[in-house]
């Protein structure tokens, strides 16, 4: 494993990382979470023949050849020239894309190497780069040929879920080309689960029952479940919120006897990590209201007239509360805010200062030839 978090490739990649989210929406496969599946499956209609399937592939980012990613960025552009903003830097992304992908150099011991294949290991931008470079290839060759059988396709980096249609003739042929297509993308290989009434894809498992698509979380066997323990020095808003997060998502993915098995394993779980019953209960009690009230009306919050006060929190240092009581006595009479968020954060840990990367100037890089020449590439427009 290697990490790029502070080198100097690392400014590249995460300007990459940042214009990259625009192109996201593009790719048609593309999905956040299993929430988005779960919205998107609740308005199909699905035909009584239907079956699901999955797909994992084999070391993704290893197997994205840099020559094939980045021709894969420049498909991506040629064919969606109309939908691009006029000012997205095209010639300076590729440019930077191709720094960032062809000179992924890292130290180990006292020799230094440069990857020559495969995604960048440890960049910033490796997630993005690897949804869009193969959903380039999704977008102009399997979605098209296959529209009539793939009722719904999605795909998390390199996991793929999809409702499969058999035609009325030849339905092994047509899945057996549907595989080999999948796997024509340069050297990347999927592994590809044969279609059926049940299948996991990221943390559901999804059942297709007379037409009806069921859903239950989905937990590995070997998960340790390693929550907060009662002893940590995190802010007790790190607790509240993964017990509202996790109930949440339990009761998304579930019927109601399955949440309610789930829900119990998980208060068993955190009562394992040490954490007492008495006090988990209040937090548990406050989620489930919150829940209910998400049900009843969703509201989408305006932060543009917000004031965020950023803290470090100490167990033993000023407090969340105690912070909002000076903002009310002091500042808040003459600001013109609708509203005052106190964001926390933790102190860096001791793993974060043991292995944090200097950023640090390679002393035979000549940074104005360097502009000079990445210029030399686009036209002006491109470096607004």
């Amino acid at each position: 494993m290697v990490s790029s978090v502070n080198s100097f490739s690392s400014v590249f990649s995460n300007w990459l990382d940042f214009k990259m989210k625009e192109l996201l929406p593009f790719i048609k496969s593309y999905t956040k979470n299993s929430f988005e599946v779960l919205e998107d499956l609740k308005t199909l209609d699905i035909p009584n023949n239907a079956l699901l399937f999955s797909a994992d592939a084999k070391s993704m980012y290893t197997n994205i050849d840099t020559t094939v990613g980045i021709q894969s960025f420049r498909d991506f552009f040629t064919s969606h020239e109309t939908l691009i903003p006029v000012n997205f830097p095209v010639n300076l992304f590729l440019r930077a894309l191709e720094l960032v992908m062809s000179n992924n150099i890292f130290s180990f011991g006292n020799t230094t190497w440069l990857q020559l294949s495969g995604t960048a290991m440890g960049t910033p931008a490796a997630c993005s780069y690897a949804t869009i470079t193969y959903g380039q290839y999704e977008n102009a060759v399997i979605l098209p040929e296959f529209d009539t059988q793939l009722l719904y396709y999605r795909r998390y980096i390199d996991d793929i879920f999809g409702i499969w249609v058999p035609p009325e003739t030849e339905k092994e042929t047509t899945w057996n080309e549907f595989k080999k297509r999948v796997n024509q993308w340069g050297t990347l290989e999927w592994i590809i689960q044969e279609p059926s009434k049940k299948t996991v894809f990221l943390d559901l498992n999804i059942e297709l029952r007379d037409t009806k698509i069921h859903s239950s979380t989905f937990q590995k066997a070997l998960n340790l479940y390693l929550y907060i323990p009662p002893t940590s020095a995190h802010p007790p808003s790190c607790l509240k919120g993964l017990i509202s997060g996790e109930m949440r998502r339990y009761w998304l993915q579930n019927d109601p006897s399955s949440f309610e098995t789930i829900l119990k394993k998980f208060i068993i779980r955190l009562t394992e990590r040490g954490h007492q019953l008495q006090y988990l209960l209040p937090l548990l009690q406050q989620a489930a209201k919150l829940i209910n009230n998400q049900r009843i009306h969703k509201e989408n919050k305006d932060n543009r007239n917000t004031l965020f006060i950023h803290h470090r929190y100490h167990p033993r240092g000023l407090q969340r509360k105690d912070i909002r009581d000076i903002y009310d006595r002091t500042l808040k009479p003459f600001l013109n805010f609708d509203a005052m968020t106190v964001a926390i954060s933790r102190p860096n840990n001791l793993r974060e200062i043991l292995t944090k990367t200097p950023l640090k100037k390679p002393t035979s890089l000549d940074i104005p030839r360097l502009i000079k020449d990445m210029k030399s590439h686009g036209s002006e427009n491109d470096y607004l």
